[in-house]
């Protein structure tokens, strides 16, 4: 049927079975089919099978937790190595400058945003399942934990004041002590966090993403986009200000700089203006060049390259007072335990970044996965961050996640495995252990100037809002509320109230479902909504009625509604009817007997009236009498009980058959059970009778696990497909037909006879 082939939005249903075969009722297919003998197993059997360790499960748990192991032996050289090379060095120039940058997102000195882009992108190489994505630094993880560290180790606490800023060894031993705490609380959060995630990937709970949906997660990032751009703006402008932590922090920090406007570091904004521009210039060259080039222009690390000979040159830190990343430690530091004593305080936050950060990495995994043709596993993912995170938190890292900007770099540049990772890891190694003492005169401008400009891909996430307009108002809600409850509650507190929010959206889904009146396209066996296509038809006795949505405690209620305003037939609605009518029959048939005992008792005075005073025959009396007591027994025939109850109370309904469709139903609970059983009953006293057709084997079984069937609701009732019930109310009619012009011939026959 052209009617609705190739139509992804069709509500239509079809049953692809031949018209003329078996009504096939639910019963007639559970007794040609037979259940497949399967021997119970027990709980301790189970366990040991679980627990049973062969050489080919060993090789396989290994392979799925070290994928490396899996693909390294059957690396091509010849067609993979020099594209995983030339990517490998984009990133890699790519992660410097953004490592440094967003350590001050973090709140710690820049040196550990080195060591986080070495640690975990090496780890990554061996546990990751993703061969595109590229791990490390990320702005929106970065801005996450800052606010932690922020929190719990505020500037108030080592008395460290904007207006109190001065080169006394003082003030600098309470930097010192500010930042040495600051980065004990980080490496704490990243390792609950980190043995969170790995948690969660060994229980095989990779499922927990699907509840940060896309237009959640897109309002979160661009909520988080508008704070990490405005807690920048200081360091552009070179005024200082105090960190916010505290509900509305953006419209504080957006007043503390306006007001400290008048001490603008002018040398400052011009470097940083400047980074801005050559960087922006530069990506519009790339995205709109990108066939064109062989590799991406790195202006990232050439502006840093250039801005921190300048300011070396120059001396900016001294002539014009240009703040400076300031020391760098060459080498790394040693190894130690992170302070346990603090998870109490950042159980709450290392859930958030946990699940933020998976679910960034998944969702670009799985991108990259359905382009080159490949699968990722969202366990393994959680069990490498996990790795990564828990791992490189003693060796003072924080959490990191996948960086969708040096992911599309490493991507578009010929990267085809984790190679290109691990080469980028290397080149930061070799920063570290060589040349990262050269980047202490880098001017914190330039860094903020990069962090700034790599926002430009989430700020481009506004035009979501006509889209969504357009196309699902409510996930519009969902991206807006996502939006401004990070913006004002901050990124933790706003994450909670959008993943609740889009929990109740399904909620409202469920509560809220499309309920339709399907009808016959003619001479077929397909069945769609009569209100959408005029060609279907309904049927003048069949009413065949579907709801969206399983039947269970929250919207039964609102399932009867739905069914008595679509069928146009109210069952209470007609009994309440039914007994207005037997009250008002009751009357009139009281007010008739008291009127036929009057009109006796008036026959008889006459009567006896005329045999005192006049002569009149015997025979003229009994008549009289006679005639009197015929005409109300005439009149009392014609107004019979049951003649008069027929006509009051038989109910004028065209509609014989309910047909329930059951096909989207996915449960039903005990509520459920207990409307489907109510409106059964209802129906059948107004004698309309209710079938159910397309339950699937999981709903049949809930049906029977929770007491449906009785000797008042037989498993007749339900059907395979909407086509068999009809079938069945078809013949059902004819049956019934024929029956009836069968006694109507035998009545007359009898009184031909009489």
């Amino acid at each position: 049927m052209e009617l609705i082939s190739g139509e992804d939005d069709c509500l239509c249903q079809r049953e692809m079975y031949c018209v003329e075969r078996p009504v096939f009722t639910q019963e007639y297919v559970e007794e040609q089919l037979h259940l497949r003998k399967d021997e119970p197993k027990s709980l301790v059997h189970k366990i040991k099978q679980s627990c049973r360790c062969t050489s080919k499960k060993a090789k396989s748990q290994l392979y799925s937790f070290i994928p490396i192991l899996k693909w390294l032996p059957r690396y091509p050289v010849k067609e993979y190595l020099l594209g995983d090379v030339i990517s490998g060095l984009s990133t890699g120039v790519m992660q410097l400058p953004q490592g440094l940058a967003y350590a001050l997102l973090a709140g710690v000195p820049p040196v550990y945003g080195l060591y986080s882009s070495f640690y975990p992108v090496f780890l990554y190489t061996f546990f990751g399942s993703s061969r595109h994505i590229s791990i490390g630094t990320f702005a929106v993880i970065s801005l996450m934990i800052g606010g932690v560290a922020v929190r719990i180790a505020p500037d108030e606490m080592f008395d460290i004041m904007p207006a109190n800023g001065t080169n006394s060894t003082d003030f600098d031993e309470k930097i010192e002590a500010r930042d040495a705490m600051r980065v004990k609380v980080v490496v704490a959060l990243t390792l609950l966090s980190g043995i969170i995630q790995l948690c969660l990937g060994i229980l095989r709970f990779g499922f927990v993403a699907i509840y940060l949906t896309e237009p959640l997660v897109r309002g979160f990032t661009t909520a988080a986009a508008v704070h990490v751009f405005t807690s920048q703006l200081k360091y552009l402008l070179g005024v200082k200000t105090k960190r916010f932590r505290e509900p509305l922090a953006v419209i504080f920090s957006f007043a503390a700089v306006l007001s400290n406007i008048m001490t603008v570091n002018v040398a400052t904004l011009i470097l940083g203006l400047s980074c801005i521009l050559l960087l922006l210039g530069a990506k519009e060259i790339n995205d709109r060049f990108k066939k064109k080039l062989p590799v991406p222009i790195p202006m990232e690390i050439i502006v840093v390259i250039v801005s921190t000979g300048v300011s070396a040159g120059l001396n900016l830190e001294e002539s014009h007072a240009v703040a400076v990343v300031g020391k760098i430690p060459t080498g790394f530091s040693p190894p130690g335990l992170p302070d346990i004593t603090l998870f109490k305080e950042v159980f709450v936050d290392a859930v958030a970044i946990a699940i933020v950060g998976f679910s960034m990495t998944i969702s670009m995994a799985k991108i990259f996965a359905l382009k080159h043709g490949y699968e990722v596993s969202g366990n393994q993912e959680l069990i490498a961050l996990g790795v990564c995170n828990s791992v490189g938190s003693f060796f003072q890292t924080f959490s990191v996640t996948c960086s969708m900007s040096r992911s599309l770099v490493q991507e578009s540049t010929g990267g085809n495995t984790q190679i290109a990772g691990l080469l980028s890891s290397l080149m930061v190694l070799l920063v570290i252990v060589v040349i990262g003492y050269l980047f202490q005169p880098l001017p914190q401008t330039v860094l903020a100037a990069i962090v700034m400009v790599n926002l430009k891909g989430m700020f481009k996430q506004f035009a979501d809002i006509p889209h969504l307009w357009r196309t699902s108002r409510l996930e519009l809600s969902i991206w807006v509320v996502s939006f401004l409850a990070s913006v004002s509650l901050g990124l933790d507190y706003g994450l909670l109230v959008a993943v609740t929010f889009a929990i109740l959206t399904v909620i409202y889904r469920t509560q809220s479902p499309q309920y339709r009146i399907l009808g016959q396209v003619p001479n077929t066996d397909i069945y769609c909504d009569v209100e959408q296509y005029e060609e279907v038809k309904e049927f003048t006795d069949i009413k065949i009625f579907q709801a969206n949505t399983s039947l269970y405690f929250a919207n039964s209620e609102l399932y009867v509604s739905a069914l008595r305003k679509k069928t146009g037939i109210d069952p209470a609605a007609i009994l309440i009817a039914k007994k207005k009518a037997q009250k008002r029959h009751a009357r009139e048939m009281k007010k008739a007997n008291k009127t036929e005992k009057k009109a006796v008792l008036k026959l008889t005075n006459d009567v006896e009236m005329a045999v005192k005073h006049e002569l009149m025959n015997d025979d003229s009396i009994i008549d009289m009498a006679a005639n009197g007591r015929n005409g109300l027994s005439e009149r009392n025939l014609h107004n019979t009980p049951s003649d008069e109850l027929e006509y009051f109370m038989t109910p004028i309904i065209s509609v014989h058959w309910i047909i329930l469709d059951f096909t989207p139903v996915n449960f039903v609970d005990s509520v459920g059970v207990k409307t489907l059983k109510s409106i059964i009953k209802e129906y059948k006293e107004i004698g309309v009778t209710v079938l159910v057709s397309g339950c699937s084997g999981l709903v049949v079984k809930d049906l029977t696990s929770l007491n449906f069937f009785d000797p008042s609701n037989k498993r007749d009732i339900l059907f395979h497909s909407i086509h068999d019930a009809v079938i069945h109310c078809k013949l059902k009619a004819s049956s019934s037909a024929l029956t009836s012009s069968e006694e109507q011939v035998l009545s007359s026959d009898t009184q031909s006879q009489i």
